[in-house]
């Protein structure tokens, strides 16, 4: 401001006035400040274990047991004839055994067949085992303010 300007505050408001009867409003500005912190409130806590326990297990399993029978055949094969070949018979595998003799001429003679008779047994043997799993807790943590 210069010299010759005097300036008198109206006590109402906040204009102040001057001399050549001119106002003069002062303009205020307000400024604003943000600012952020961190503060903690709570959490949790996970707890984790392993439950074990005991099992028992019913698998079934098999098991083939084979049991040979020797049947004698002692029949000479015709100068033509086939071997006989193995065959099945239900559950039972038969196999024919061979053996060339000396004679004037050669021939096949069936000496004996096998007969193998396969049986199947199924047993269910119980066995115990150790089953692991784990389980989780979850806790929540509250802080005091």
């Amino acid at each position: 401001m210069t010299q010759d300007t005097l300036l008198t505050t109206n006590a109402n408001s906040n204009e102040l006035a001057t001399r050549e009867g001119g106002v003069v409003i002062p303009v205020i500005e307000e400024y604003l400040t943000v600012s952020k912190r961190v503060e903690e409130h709570g959490g949790v806590r996970v707890v984790k274990s392993v439950v074990t326990e005991e099992a028992t297990i019913e698998e079934p399993t098999v098991r083939e047991a084979a049991t040979v029978e020797r049947i004698p055949i002692n029949r000479m094969l015709e100068r033509d004839e086939e071997l006989p070949k193995s065959r099945r018979e239900g559950d039972t595998l038969v196999i024919p055994i061979f053996e060339e003799v000396v004679v004037t001429e050669k021939r096949m003679r069936v000496t004996e067949e096998l007969r193998i008779l396969l049986t199947r047994t199924e047993t269910v043997t119980p066995q115990t085992t150790t089953i692991r799993r784990e389980t989780v807790h979850i806790e929540p943590i509250t802080v005091n303010e």
